[in-house]
């Protein structure tokens, strides 16, 4: 049995058009989809591990990674430089 990903709309309405148009960024939503879809934040995962999963560059996921932590949109636990990180979708959109 298939599991389903829910998406919250503001994800497609606006985070979408924002990273792609008008940050240019496609690959930051990528990543971001993949964040979301997996439920990173319970093991670490690599930047090979992203760039598999998600058929870009291991640089272009560092570069994305970068880019969703400047904006906000995910955190990163890092327990040293050179290992894998734990990575947590962030929703600045809702209000809580």
């Amino acid at each position: 049995m298939a599991a389903s990903l829910e998406l919250d709309r503001y994800v497609v309405d606006v985070l979408m058009p924002d990273l792609v148009g008008h940050d240019r960024k496609p690959s930051a939503f990528l990543v971001y989809l993949l964040i979301e879809a997996l439920d990173v934040a319970r093991e670490p995962l690599g930047y090979s591990a992203l760039a598999e999963r998600t058929g870009l560059s291991r640089r272009t996921c560092q570069d994305a990674i970068a880019h969703l932590e400047r904006r906000g949109l995910i955190a990163v636990e890092r327990r040293a430089d050179n290992e894998a990180a734990w990575f947590r979708p962030l929703r600045p959109w809702i209000r809580r």
